[in-house]
């Protein structure tokens, strides 16, 4: 979409998409021979500091751990285990959660998994590269890093790095709708857009409804069809903090101080963990953090069709508090400037969505909250309501896809697959 000027692409909503080539459903669609081709940047991830060399995530361990210094071998140590044990841990862990999948390797799983990123890094690591690294990987799961289980996304995401990388679709994340949708289509199915649904009355008879939606909006559109007990239990779900994102045009690519983040597709503005873990405490506090976590990506620095020539498309986001309408572009743009000096004059056109923007573009972002819903201890096991139950309803042949079920947020499509089989399964009985 084009949100600065005519010609340039950016990603409205999700961008970097290392589980959508991690996605063990996505994986059996013939989705390259329906126009979807991936760019891999040169490294996955770079994440510099102040006074120190950036720490990079490099697609092999070796790499990665080399550059960690008095680090590496705690690095390998961690990691090599889990990257060897990816084949067995993605579909244990991409839905329901499967314990009996294997239990040596769930055990070792959970033993990193299940703790608190913040104090679990302390405890295995002592460089400052190392301590942020991982501190930017444990902030995407947007809780604060002082609390369970923080560190599973750290380490599920340092994984796919290694395993997969940190691609996105060449052309834009439209790509990859397209594609799914060119073959959706190909097997006789028929998509009808903007069609907006306020309520389940407004659908045709049919044998399986699913809905990929948050339960905040399958309240509304149920109404007084639920039964009070499923509508109580729906309305408690519990939502993570929003998201402040902005688009830049700029001329040339991002300056930044140490070259190495230029070769990194993603990059992760936030200094110290002692400092990210200030960042992310933040929002759950309603506070807007002066110095923010930023998640940025340069997707035009691999592929040359986001933006005009001599030009590029980048953004970044932070996370602010559930439903802020706050702009806080310019502090996003102070932590690009820290790392980057000559950043903001660079700077040809902006675009900025405060959380209730998203929600307003999105309604499944409820209060700017782009992971479907807050992905806490409780709601990892009782996502959205039931662990026995996750896709269905209290509603006969009314399903969930969304990522408010197993496996959560991501563009990885198995929410839907997950929600598809319990359709087929009721459906054959």
């Amino acid at each position: 979409m084009a949100l600065t000027i005519p010609g340039a692409v950016h990603d409205v909503c999700s961008a970097v998409h290392p589980l959508g080539l991690g996605s063990p459903f996505f994986r059996t669609l013939p989705l390259a021979a329906h126009g979807l081709e991936w760019v891999h940047p040169l490294v996955p991830l770079a994440h510099p500091l102040d006074d120190a060399p950036a720490a990079v995530l490099a697609r092999d361990i070796d790499s990665t751990a080399v550059g960690l210094g008095g680090d590496a071998d705690a690095y390998r140590a961690l990691m090599g285990p889990l990257v060897a044990d990816w084949p067995v841990l993605a579909p244990a862990i991409l839905g329901p959660l499967d314990l009996s999948a294997s239990p040596l390797v769930m055990a070792r799983f959970g033993r990193v998994a299940a703790r608190a990123a913040a104090p679990f890094i302390r405890s295995r690591f002592t460089t400052s590269a190392a301590r942020a690294l991982f501190a930017g990987l444990a902030a995407h799961s947007m809780l604060p890093l002082e609390r369970m289980p923080s560190m599973a996304v750290a380490a599920v995401l340092g994984v796919l790095g290694h395993v997969v990388g940190w691609p996105f679709p060449r052309g834009g994340a439209q790509r990859l709708a397209d594609a799914l949708a060119s073959y959706l289509r190909s097997l006789g199915a028929e998509i009808h857009t903007n069609r907006p649904v306020s309520s389940l009355a407004e659908l045709e008879p049919a044998r399986a409804v699913l809905l990929d939606v948050t339960p905040t909006q399958l309240l509304r559109m149920a109404g007084s069809t639920l039964p009070s007990g499923a509508a109580e239990r729906l309305a408690a779900y519990g939502h993570g903090p929003g998201s402040c994102k902005v688009d830049w045009l700029i001329e040339g690519p991002v300056p930044w101080s140490d070259s190495r983040c230029g070769e990194a597709g993603t990059v992760h503005l936030g200094g110290t963990l002692e400092e990210v873990v200030s960042a992310e405490r933040a929002p759950w506090r309603g506070e807007h953090h002066e110095r923010p976590f930023v998640l940025l990506a340069q997707p035009s620095q691999f592929d040359p069709t986001r933006a005009p020539s001599g030009r590029q498309a980048v953004w970044a986001y932070c996370h602010v508090p559930h439903a802020s309408a706050t702009d806080v572009h310019a502090r996003i743009e102070a932590q690009v400037e820290r790392f980057a000096p000559g950043f903001r004059d660079r700077i040809v056109a902006r675009h900025v969505m405060t959380a209730r923007d998203l929600e307003a573009h999105n309604p499944n972002l409820v209060g700017g909250d782009i992971g479907g819903g807050a992905n806490t201890l409780a709601q990892l096991f009782r996502r959205p309501t039931s662990v026995r139950r996750p896709y269905r309803t209290a509603l006969p042949s009314v399903y969930l896809c969304s990522a408010s079920t197993p496996p959560g947020g991501g563009v990885h499509g198995m929410c839907g697959y997950h929600a598809a089989m319990a359709v087929l399964r009721d459906v054959r009985r």
